[in-house]
């Protein structure tokens, strides 16, 4: 069980089966469990000469026993690699950055030892600039039209899942590729009360229906 924790912590990974493969070929590399060892981000991170920065990425989607077994490597700042027998341990403690969209709850003893810091979502300006580092030469009224068409979808009340911005940045490259023109994306046609290629923003049928809806009845209501 230790070794299944550790493994899914990102300390380092055994590769059994190309030991097993290589022991059958008679290659020599067998006789040095070391050469199967995969070390992991946060054994590179001990590892390091200088200080370094660790992401630890959406940590609420690990399994649920993962920050605690994270907590306990991160206090002792070591572990130990049963296949070698060996303890790593740090050469400098690394500056740990952990993200999470709050999709479960994290253990109370993981949180008291963090330091919150609560980033909200991008306005229309950051998000503009976010957009200008990906696609630097999109002419201004597309950019225009996408970001408020975008943030109209993301104000719809009742969205299982609402856009966020790699759904956007995913959208504008397929504008771009089939070369929407921005008057599709304001158009007061009824029939077209979907955006163009939706299928990057809304991604499942309740939310296209309900944004639908919505729509409509919002149009029909301004006649």
């Amino acid at each position: 069980m230790a070794h299944q924790v550790q493994a899914q912590q990102g300390l380092y990974e055994y590769d059994a089966v190309s030991r097993l493969r290589d022991s059958q070929l008679g290659d020599p590399r067998v006789k040095d469990i070391h050469n199967y060892i995969l070390k992991g981000d946060l054994w590179e991170a001990f590892d390091c000469e200088q200080q370094p920065v660790l992401l630890i990425d959406e940590i609420d989607k690990a399994d649920i026993e993962f920050p605690n077994d994270l907590l306990r490597e991160l206090d002792r700042m070591e572990f130990y690699v049963y296949e070698t027998r060996e303890t790593v341990r740090a050469k400098h403690r690394p500056v740990i950055i952990i993200t999470s969209n709050n999709e479960k709850e994290l253990p109370d003893a993981f949180l008291r030892r963090c330091f919150f810091h609560y980033i909200r979502f991008p306005d229309a300006a950051t998000m503009t600039q976010i957009v200008d580092v990906h696609f630097p030469e999109l002419k201004r009224d597309l950019l225009h039209e996408a970001l408020t068409t975008f943030f109209k979808i993301r104000e719809t009340p009742g969205l299982k899942k609402k856009p966020t911005t790699s759904e956007l940045l995913d959208w504008i490259k397929l504008l771009v590729s089939e070369d929407i023109a921005p008057e599709a994306l304001r158009s007061d046609d009824a029939k077209k009360l979907i955006p163009p290629l939706y299928g990057a923003l809304l991604k499942n049928e309740q939310d296209v229906h309900l944004f639908e809806q919505l729509l409509f009845l919002h149009r029909r209501n301004a006649r």
